[in-house]
């Protein structure tokens, strides 16, 4: 099992920002990334847990859950993760995702 510590603090961070955002600047697109961020996460915990099904979408629980929505898929995808390559894979997505974000 590979160290996730750099993948939950990053997202943890990332997360802590989209809820202290403002509402406008979660309508102009942060929450948006937020959502493409978790269901990407959500994908690949999929492929590692269930290869070969069909991969089922994370659904849009609204902006103003977009930050628990990528905390949930992180952490999920952290318990599946086997080496320190894909764990700075993951970490390299949510700082773009973040990035876009802009928060």
């Amino acid at each position: 099992m590979a160290d996730t510590t750099s993948l939950t603090r990053a997202v943890d961070h990332f997360a802590d920002r989209l809820r202290a955002a403002p509402q406008s600047r979660l309508q102009r697109g942060a929450a948006a990334e937020a959502l493409a961020l978790a269901r990407e996460m959500a994908r690949r915990t999929q492929l590692i847990e269930e290869p070969g099904t069909p991969v089922r979408e994370m659904p849009d629980a609204g902006m103003f859950a977009a930050a628990d929505q990528i905390t949930v898929a992180a952490h999920d995808l952290a318990l599946v993760l086997t080496d320190e390559g894909q764990v700075d894979e993951a970490v390299e997505l949510v700082a773009q995702a973040q990035k876009r974000a802009g928060v």
